[in-house]
């Protein structure tokens, strides 16, 4: 018996892990239309997005790395990981100002652009400015996505998805809390 509820308790926690890593490629929203992420078959959002590569113009070694960020940070800048849905610093929150990278203080997204999309993670419609992200194609967990990375360091900050508000760029930056500060408005 200790054995059986040893392994059904490690399956709901892969399954949980899996779930939470997988949510922020899908919206609670249906916005309609043709929307497949995958890029297989022809057309839809990754085929038909223009990928710009960060160029990092900040570079440090990984011990420099390491020493500067703290573990979760470096997890998922340096790593390409993803934290937990709803468990972010920066999600829900309402205050006006400039959001950072955590790793070089670039500055990547307004408050201007954000909104909730019920995912679990800051979401925003666009960058602060063309050069403030690059974005290039990840094919891990089984499927193509569109990763995104800071414009400076080249650090991962999560993934751009084609449903974000369709009055503004129909675009969601899906965006981890622990890859960035947040510098309130003056």
């Amino acid at each position: 018996m200790r054995g059986y509820l040893y392994w059904t308790s490690v399956m709901a926690a892969a399954i949980l892990l899996a779930a939470s890593m997988t949510a922020c490629s899908t919206n609670n929203g249906d916005s309609g239309g043709d929307e497949s992420m995958g890029d297989s078959g022809g057309g839809g959002f990754v085929a038909n997005f223009d990928v710009d590569p960060a160029e990092p113009s900040f570079e440090l070694s990984d011990e420099e790395w390491r020493e500067r960020l703290s573990d979760e940070e470096y997890h998922i800048l340096r790593e390409h990981g993803t934290e937990r849905a709803y468990s972010g610093d920066l999600y829900g929150n309402e205050r006006h100002g400039t959001y950072t990278c955590a790793g070089c203080g670039h500055e990547l997204f307004s408050s201007q652009t954000r909104f909730d999309s019920g995912t679990g993670w800051p979401s925003f419609w666009a960058p602060i400015d063309e050069g403030a992200v690059g974005t290039e194609y990840d094919h891990s967990l089984a499927q193509t996505r569109i990763e995104v990375h800071c414009g400076r360091c080249g650090g991962h900050l999560g993934h751009v998805f084609p449903d974000g508000p369709d009055d503004e760029t129909g675009l969601r930056y899906c965006i981890n809390s622990a890859a960035m500060n947040f510098e309130e408005a003056r």
